[in-house]
């Protein structure tokens, strides 16, 4: 994920950390805070420094265990930028001008403030993956053109200059919970969202949860059913419930029945003050000790540098790069 907030929020957690937490158990995982990627659109330097640690914090604060897995800063690996280089020169411009999100962003931002780096994001996104000989690449739908180009681009690789690097599957992660704006219901949960009120931060206070959550949009009916067509504010709701409790939609249907909407989303106040308030407890004992987690940090980097170090030395030889000496 890319620091470009202060705090993670509802969405990013259920619908990825939840996933990557469960895959340290039977994957050797990577996991990186990409702030590279970041700076593809205008960050303040301090900043940006500031939501890098808040971001790791955050990944560890929700289970990601850095004694299990590899988990690092982008920018800490040289290879990254390095090997994104190299695999621009065998991008062609018109394959990555078909990249949907460059020109979905592009046409937001307007072709003058559109940047070369956004337009090459998903080659630094393959160098990403290309570097640590992945085997298996967990996204949702809307990267999967990403890791295909990121195919194409290892495939090319080795037609022109031999078997060098390996070509990862593409696994679209299951359908998580979908998390929608407590104001917006139709719209995805986001930072971009249009009301502060419709986001539930990692880093929220209880007070402020439950002050979203009591004022979140239901509508003029009083059934408690999910319905996300006819009652998308409600069937949200039970979907907030369902993810902070581990039980299902329905069984909440049942336990609420009849109890109206105040019952419900004191319910779910209450549930995702006891999953998150954790979460923001210990991310802060993290952020309170600056050495330790840059530690933990350069100990992450350490480990992957070893991995893309390894890779990078063998794309080098592979073009003809004649080694330094020492």
């Amino acid at each position: 994920m890319q620091p470009s907030a202060d705090s993670l929020h509802l969405g990013n957690y259920a619908g990825a950390l939840v996933q990557w937490i469960d895959m340290q158990k039977n994957h050797d995982a990577v996991y990186c805070v990409v702030d590279l990627h970041a700076i593809t659109v205008p960050q303040d330097p301090k900043q940006l420094a500031a939501n890098t640690r808040r971001t790791a914090a955050q990944y560890i604060a929700s289970g990601i265990d850095p004694e299990v897995s590899t988990l690092f800063v982008q920018s800490h690996v040289p290879a990254h930028s390095e090997l994104a280089w190299i695999l621009n020169t065998l991008t062609g411009f018109g394959e990555a001008s078909r990249m949907t999100q460059f020109k979905d962003k592009s046409q937001k931002q307007g072709s003058d403030n559109a940047t070369v780096g956004l337009f090459t994001y998903p080659i630094l996104q393959a160098a990403d993956i290309l570097l640590y000989d992945s085997a298996v690449v967990p996204v949702g739908e809307d990267q999967r053109q990403h890791i295909e180009l990121t195919r194409d681009i290892a495939e090319r690789f080795n037609q022109r200059f031999g078997k060098t690097l390996s070509v990862p599957e593409v696994r679209i992660l299951e359908a998580a919970a979908k998390i929608y704006d407590l104001q917006s219901p139709g719209a995805k949960m986001s930072k971009s969202g249009d009301s502060p009120a419709g986001i539930i931060w990692l880093m929220d206070e209880p007070s402020v949860i439950a002050k979203k959550v009591k004022s979140a949009v239901t509508d003029t009916d009083s059934e408690i059913r999910f319905d996300s067509e006819g009652k998308p504010g409600v069937s949200n709701l039970l979907t907030l419930l369902s993810l902070a409790t581990e039980q299902s939609v329905e069984s909440w249907q049942d336990q609420l029945a009849g109890g109206g909407y105040g019952a419900l989303k004191t319910q779910t106040a209450d549930a995702l003050v006891a999953l998150l308030e954790p979460i923001r407890v210990r991310t802060h004992e993290l952020l309170s000790d600056v050495a330790e987690l840059d530690r933990i940090l350069g100990a992450g980097a350490a480990k992957a540098s070893v991995i893309a170090e390894a890779t990078l030395a063998r794309v080098h030889d592979a073009v003809g790069f004649i080694k330094p000496l020492r």
